[in-house]
């Protein structure tokens, strides 16, 4: 498993953290505790991946002896093999294509696309003092916590670690009470528009068979 050691890429951690945390915070463009917070938490999943990527791999010297007895062919310290998904189940070939990576990318594309256009209705809605629920707002409540859900576990489909595995479910629970904080607030503010909103749209799983109604009305005032 020695042959090859591709890790200790300490700038490549530093870049790839950088160039994520950075898409992010220009998709959320934080200014509340709140943002910050949902930020920050996203911002830690994103720097223990990139460590294992690029920087020191914990998992594979945790799982370096049943590694090398179940794969003696293979050395996991040679980064295309960091993708683990890929030797557990027996693909060939470039694992950048196969099942598993095709479909992260999709959820981390998806992810920072829905992330985007719900800043710009929540951006709107705030300028406005009005309520955001147009656009994903009008498919589900939190469409910004739901995005960040969608590209973690799409960088966990593509490259799962110990760390990012037990920090997925520790996250999400966090941006469950962050959303359900948020919604306290909102209800304090908006009073029974926010409740009339809690009882016709869905918390986190979208509708996306909703034609989005007065979105252009909004954009319009």
């Amino acid at each position: 498993m020695n042959d090859t050691y591709d890790y200790g890429l300490w700038s490549m951690v530093i870049l790839n953290s950088a160039i994520f945390i950075f898409f992010a915070f220009s998709f959320v463009k934080p200014k509340s505790s709140t943002d910050w917070r949902s930020l920050g938490v996203f911002s830690a999943f994103i720097v223990a991946l990139f460590t294992e990527m690029y920087g020191f791999p914990l998992t594979i010297y945790f799982l370096s002896g049943w590694l090398a007895e179940t794969y003696p062919e293979v050395n996991f310290f040679a980064h295309e093999n960091g993708h683990l998904l890929h030797t557990f189940f027996g693909f060939k070939g470039d694992a950048h294509w196969d099942p598993f990576h095709i479909a992260s990318m999709v959820f981390i594309v998806a992810g920072f696309f829905i992330l985007s256009s719900a800043w710009n209705v929540l951006h709107h809605a705030q300028k406005n003092h009005h309520l955001a629920k147009t656009g994903w707002y009008a498919r589900c409540r939190h469409p910004q916590y739901l995005a960040f859900i969608l590209i973690m576990f799409g960088f966990l489909l593509q490259w799962p670690t110990i760390p990012t595995l037990v920090m997925f479910p520790v996250l999400v629970v966090v941006y469950v009470k962050l959303a359900k904080r948020e919604e306290a607030l909102a209800i304090a503010e908006f009073g029974d528009e926010y409740v009339s909103y809690i009882n016709t749209t869905p918390g986190w799983i979208p509708n996306l068979n909703l034609k989005l109604k007065g979105e252009n009305h909004e954009k319009i005032h």
